[in-house]
């Protein structure tokens, strides 16, 4: 395959996405995809074709922005999942941050509240979707009703099983309503999650980020393998793939989620409405002012 305008062999978007046959197990959580596996250079390389795409992601979201302003209905959903430590806050920080935060909306979903859970679960999850113009970033997402309550037994089995279904007729219709949806799942190692807990324990500017219930949630990592894998296998769609991006080296996670963004970006090609007055007439008031 010929290099992409970004100078990788082989687009993010292909290299990561998840198709028939897909097994979590098979995906080495700190391999680079779309970057090869030379020694060496490969960071740098990495670092370089990240600091590439900051200006266009920035200049494409500005563009997507605008052309709302002109009655454009187009927007973006990324919606971000990971084990614990598996770098969504860097992915907030060093990707999302690259764009004018007017254009951004930003929803850390928790555990549900007392009121939300007394509704059907994506109750809670359409009011956040972006509008037009948007990029809408989800922190964790509606896929917590096939994760962690499936793992806990939050809810009966007969009742999260049927939620894969709901989950793929609301991505479908939410796509068909203008949003481009790009779902990636941050694929941690289980010996990474540890040094990174580890490290937070080690340093008194990082106890904030310790939480003991990770312990906890560590101790059924198993469960939690095989719950993921369920869920990216049932609800990878046409309108709504996954991409699972190995997360063992944060250099090539915020790069990988960076060139998903800038690509299907690209792919939306969103352009600077026309002005709705007379420029030349503008121009000659402002002259005369």
């Amino acid at each position: 395959m010929a290099p992409s305008s970004t100078g990788s062999a082989t687009p993010f978007t292909d290299a990561l996405m998840v198709r028939e046959g897909f097994a979590l197990a098979h995906v080495d959580p700190r391999s680079t995809p779309a970057l090869g596996g030379k020694k060496g250079g490969i960071k740098k390389d990495g670092e370089k074709l990240m600091a590439a795409g900051a200006d266009e992601l920035s200049s494409l979201q500005e563009r997507l922005y605008a052309q709302a302003k002109g009655g454009g209905q187009e927007r973006l959903l990324l919606v971000v999942q990971g084990m614990d430590t598996s770098g969504k806050g860097g992915i907030m920080r060093h990707v999302v941050g690259l764009v004018d935060p007017q254009g951004v909306s930003i929803t850390a979903f928790k555990a549900p509240t007392t009121v939300e859970r007394r509704h059907p679960f994506l109750w809670r999850i359409r009011p956040r979707l972006p509008g037009p113009g948007m990029i809408g970033v989800f922190d964790r997402s509606h896929y917590e009703d096939v994760l962690i309550a499936r793992v806990r037994n939050l809810v009966p089995s007969s009742t999260w099983a049927r939620r894969y279904g709901q989950i793929n007729t609301f991505e479908k219709t939410t796509a068909a309503g203008g949003t481009t949806i790009v779902k990636v799942m941050l694929h941690i190692s289980k010996k990474e999650q540890g040094e990174r807990l580890a490290e937070r324990l080690d340093r008194p500017d990082k106890y904030w980020k310790y939480n003991p219930g990770d312990v906890d949630e560590r101790a059924l990592w198993d469960d939690y393998q095989v719950a993921y894998e369920a869920a990216l296998t049932r609800t990878s769609t046409a309108h709504a793939p996954w991409f699972v991006v190995p997360a063992d080296r944060k250099w090539y996670a915020r790069l990988a989620v960076q060139q998903l963004l800038l690509e299907h970006l690209r792919a939306l090609d969103p352009q600077w409405p026309p002005a709705d007055f007379d420029v030349e007439a503008e121009k000659k008031r402002l002259a005369e002012s």
